[in-house]
């Protein structure tokens, strides 16, 4: 504003204030009407900069005003501007960086005001760096000359900072011994360590990562054994796009999503011919790739580094690690050395993950690079709203005025760490956007934490919000509009109105609530939460629901058998279903997924969420466009129900016939993509409705994603989805805040 202002001739002020820029201009009408089109459009915009939006007002002229000027920011008032996420490393930066003759040359936290870290090291806002954890270190002369100077690219960037001044790296081994304390060593002695096949700790933007050599088979297993993560996949980093396109395929939205300044890990098809390490990403199509995006990142990868291993840096489940001394301790067994630094992390965040729909990114984990930019929303909250989220892949939102304010990825809350770092999240972002809700919004589920926690605040008004209304309600939110719409929600499990476990749904629904038009019909599954674990669990019930009074152990076991091994305890889920004892009546379609892929010998538990449907997606071959039979059953003043028992048969009549594997999961998603077409079909004759909204879980399906969309545009339906949080369980928290914000003017 400064450079422009002065550029055309205008005098006046320019400040932070906590609602975003407060500019006075006085000068010829031609030349601040120039302004206001060049700050929206112009070259002179800052890379990264978003106008969210720009509201001017006439005032009276100030005879005395002879110059512009940047006043001292203004931290009174309520908190309403955003705070900018973490940024990748620039261009700039990266050649100053390579330049011997550049002050900065080789240092591992150059930044400028296009680059570097904004959310991770912010304590209050307004961004000003008394407010950052850069607060402690004072900056030499020749940082504060560039810092002051608005015609440099390091006027006003908070982090800025070189070798004299600023943060230091060093190198020690496991037992907190230090190796090498020079940066011109330490780099090159860390990178030694990993092609050697050692593990390190690596303190990076928004936390620890745990790093491998990604092509040393050995390396790799190891870490996994000391993490305690043995099957879900490792996302890597590498240093070009060249070489990430040597070991998968790279569309070009997928280049140029990878380039992005949110550097986020993007999920890629594999090539055959990779010499990546098979223990990386076993069963599984994909890898997940993201390029450097901290300047350490480059000057290790500059050490003839390939291609590394790059994970959070926790123990499996629990909260990423952003401290040293808890690195120390809890990262030793796990380490063979740590490259620590002493910029304070003061928020962890970890690395966001993007997959592609159709040709469109869409957030898998929502996180480094995206947060806390809010979704915006057309009416203001008339009060401040928490909305707890869900228990599994959390996230919570709050709602203030036409602000949904969506946290970083949270995790699991089952573990207790992850719980209490979800409590401690929940005060830091209140804080941070100064946030005092008289709203409380959270799932139905008596059971999950995450309500328990919200129905305790008993001084705040609560709404309980349906999970699959909150999934589909979180697409609404996302494009800005109120319903009703046709919405198809497919998790895994949700608490249904009824009190049986929701999966498959076809709701009317809007932001003021939804009708139930239909469901996959209940089978009964054993086991509570057993069953989204054990794949013998939704098979058993699949196969009673399916044969009836004609279902017998002795029947199925050459298909049982190869599931669970254990005889007894085949007899012990049987009698569950039929005596209905520690049995739930649901409509998940996820479980499906589970027992097709166990059927199809592709595992019989899922060590993390969702890893057999994954398995089953990545063996899809053949190219057919068969699908198996399914009826859709109208009873009166019920839903309409989706039986899947013709396909079950002509499924397992596959099996039996040694078709190939991959084929029958092809016809499987098939199966699935035409019943929810149908759906939404009836749905339209019905409600005279033509847009349909895909969220929950099972969306996170590459294939059966793309064949739906296709699919519902072929029969001119208008497909909305999730983009910008999450379609899983991640997302939900800003479909509670979103349906909060409607439905609180009715109980103020």
């Amino acid at each position: 504003m400064y450079r422009l202002a002065c550029r055309l001739g205008l005098s006046g002020i320019v400040y932070n204030d906590t609602k975003g820029v407060t500019v006075e201009l006085q000068g010829e009408e031609e030349k601040i009407d120039e302004l206001l089109v060049r700050l929206q459009s112009g070259p002179d915009k800052p890379p990264v900069a978003e106008i969210q939006s720009c509201k001017t007002v006439d005032i009276a002229v100030i005879e005395s005003e002879d110059k512009f000027i940047i006043k001292a920011s203004d931290s009174q008032g309520t908190a309403l501007s955003q705070v900018t996420a973490d940024i990748a490393t620039c261009r700039d930066c990266l050649s100053e960086m390579a330049e011997k003759e550049d002050f900065r040359h080789g240092y591992p936290f150059i930044n400028c005001t296009n680059c570097g870290p904004r959310y991770s090291i912010v304590k209050t806002i307004p961004y000003d760096r008394p407010n950052t954890t850069m607060s402690e270190f004072a900056m030499c002369n020749r940082c504060a000359a560039q810092y002051a100077d608005v015609t440099d690219r390091r006027f006003h960037a908070q982090p800025v900072a070189c070798g004299v001044c600023g943060p230091k790296i060093w190198l020690t081994d496991s037992e907190g011994k230090t190796i090498t304390i020079q940066t011109d060593k330490t780099i090159p002695e860390t990178a030694g360590l990993l092609r050697a096949g050692k593990v390190l700790a690596i303190k990076g933007i928004g936390g620890f990562h745990l790093a491998v050599d990604a092509l040393n088979d050995e390396a790799v297993k190891r870490l996994r054994e000391r993490k305690k993560r043995d099957h879900k996949p490792f996302a890597m980093m590498a240093a070009s796009i060249e070489t990430i396109k040597k070991h998968a395929l790279v569309s070009e939205p997928a280049e140029k999503f990878l380039k992005n300044p949110q550097s986020p890990i993007v999920l890629l098809p594999k090539r055959k011919d990779s010499p990546i390490a098979p223990s990386v990403a076993e069963g599984v199509n994909t890898f997940g790739f993201m390029l450097c995006y901290a300047p350490l990142h480059y000057l290790l990868f500059a050490q003839n580094i390939k291609v590394l291993v790059m994970t959070s840096g926790n123990i499996s489940d629990e909260p990423l690690i952003c401290k040293n001394e808890q690195a120390m301790e809890k990262l030793a067994c796990v380490a063979d050395a740590f490259l620590m630094h002493d910029r304070e992390i003061y928020r962890q965040v970890d690395d966001s993950i993007v997959h592609f729909i159709e040709r469109d990114p869409v957030l898998l984990r929502r996180a480094r690079g995206y947060v806390p930019t809010p979704i915006l929303i057309e009416e203001n909250c008339r009060q401040d709203i928490f909305a707890a989220g869900g228990d599994l892949k959390n996230t919570f939102c709050f709602g203030k005025q036409n602000q949904l304010i969506c946290s970083e990825h949270i995790g699991d809350l089952e573990d207790a760490e992850v719980y209490h770092h979800y409590i401690n999240s929940i005060e830091h972002l209140r804080k941070l956007f100064e946030v005092e809700p008289k709203v409380v919004v959270c799932d139905l589920h008596p059971g999950y934490l995450s309500t328990q926690y919200a129905l305790s605040l008993s001084d705040l008004k609560a709404i309980q919000v349906q999970h699959h209304w909150a999934h589909i309600a979180s697409v609404l939110a996302e494009h800005g509009l109120d319903g009703p719409v046709i919405g198809l929600a497919a998790d895994g499990t949700g608490y249904g109105t009824d009190g049986a476990i929701w999966g498959c749904e076809c709701l009317i629904a809007s932001l003021d609530g939804f009708e139930r038009f239909g469901h996959l019909a209940y089978y009964t599954l054993a086991g509570a939460d057993m069953a989204s674990k054990e794949a013998i669990r939704p098979v058993l019930g699949l196969l009673k629901k399916t044969y009836r009074d004609d279902f017998n152990l002795q029947k199925f076991r050459w298909l049982v058998d190869r599931i669970e091994t254990d005889a007894n305890k085949q007899q012990i889920i049987s009698e569950q279903l039929e005596k209905r004892i520690n049995a739930v009546e649901t409509s998940s379609l996820g479980r499906i997924f589970d027992a097709v892929a166990a059927m199809l010998g592709l595992g019989s538990y899922n060590h993390f969420e969702a890893q057999l449907p994954m398995a089953l997606e990545a063996i899809i071959g053949g190219g057919t466009e068969e699908h198996y039979d399914f009826e859709l059953i109208r009873r009166a003043s019920e839903p309409l129900q989706l039986d899947l028992r013709k396909m079950t048969m002509q499924l397992i009549t596959d099996i039996q016939k040694g078709n190939p594997s991959g084929v029958i999961s092809a016809k499987f998603h098939n199966t699935i993509a035409a019943a929810l077409l149908q759906f939404a079909t009836i749905a339209r004759e019905s409600k005279n409705l033509n847009t349909v909204a895909l969220s929950g879980g099972v969306y996170c399906n590459h294939y059966l994603t793309n064949r739906l969309i296709k699919l519902l545009q072929e029969n001119s339906f208008s497909v909305l989805f999730n983009r910008n949080v999450p379609a899983n369980d991640g997302g939900i928290s800003l479909g509670q805040a979103a349906i909060a914000a409607k439905l609180a003017a009715r109980i103020s």
